[in-house]
């Protein structure tokens, strides 16, 4: 099915959205893990499993700093989810990624999907050379049906003086699991030790998922751990599927769990678990969700 992409609508500061890149390839294997809880309020049919993961892959290069987007494959295959979030995605960036696509490239590694939400779209750093971009990513062995890049606050890494101001990098999919459809939102908040502008992200995309209807799905880097006052206000809305989970940075003896997958509450959460790996400066956490079709 070939995905529907949706006209920007107005916002509170008129920002919904931006170009959206969508590339289909085929499908990739998921597998079940252990139950935590199984009610689901709401659920009219049998659910329908999900298994879904985030993953800031550090631009291809792990602990020890090599660039090598064959490993981060092999990280990413090994979590066996079927639609995974992606944070710090190269495309065609420089040279610390060998210029690579990595979007493209995870998912013809990978066989699955791909939609890549640009935070950064700069122009190419030569001649005739293609744009440098730097975003998020969705890889999914499901089909994406609608996909959309929405501006969130954002503090620019470019310029040495940033203000606040919208920028995009926000990714949101709807994913068909079987006849069950998704909304799966991918973000990367700001990492500076001040938080007022992941505040400010917050309740920007907590005004993005207010538009939507049906299950909903926010994964990332969050830069902060579940208990920051910060994101308080996202657990009116959502829950974290995993809040006795390990921390997940650095990937290496690990002391914060800033890598999260929330859920609506109409999600229900099968099982959740980091994974220990040095493929990247973080670890993944992957999550088994149920999803609940209701009679129409």
């Amino acid at each position: 099915m070939q995905p529907r992409f949706r006209r920007p609508a107005s916002t509170r500061r008129t920002r919904r959205a931006s170009a959206v890149l969508l590339a289909a390839a085929l499908l990739a294997a998921a597998a079940p893990a252990s139950a935590l809880d199984r009610e689901a309020p709401g659920s009219r049919a049998p659910a329908v499993p999900l298994r879904v993961a985030t993953y800031n892959i550090h631009a291809g290069a792990g602990t020890d700093q090599v660039f090598d987007l064959d490993r981060t494959a092999e990280a990413v295959r090994g979590l066996r989810a079927d639609v995974i979030g992606l944070q710090e995605v190269d495309v065609h960036w420089g040279a610390r990624s060998d210029f690579a696509d990595e979007a493209r490239a995870l998912a013809e590694k990978l066989v699955m999907r791909v939609y890549f939400a640009p935070i950064y779209d700069l122009d190419p750093a030569a001649p005739g050379a293609e744009r440098r971009r730097y975003g998020v990513a969705v890889l999914s062995r499901h089909p994406i049906i609608e996909a959309e890049n929405h501006e969130i606050t954002r503090l620019s890494t470019q310029t040495s003086e940033p203000v606040p101001a919208p920028a995009p990098g926000f990714a949101e999919v709807t994913v068909n699991v079987r006849g069950a459809h998704a909304h799966v939102y991918v973000t990367h908040l700001d990492y500076r030790a001040d938080p007022s502008i992941r505040a400010a992200q917050v309740d920007d995309m907590l005004e993005v998922l207010a538009a939507d209807r049906g299950p909903k799905i926010l994964v990332g880097d969050f830069n902060a751990e579940p208990t920051a006052p910060e994101l308080a206000p996202l657990w009116r809305k959502l829950r974290d599927a995993a809040p006795g989970g390990g921390p997940t940075y650095p990937a290496v003896d690990p002391v914060k769990r800033i890598d999260l997958v929330t859920v609506s509450p109409d999600v229900t959460v099968a099982g959740a678990r980091e994974v220990a790996t040095e493929a990247s400066d973080h670890r993944p956490v992957v999550t088994d969700l149920e999803l609940h079709r209701r009679g129409r």
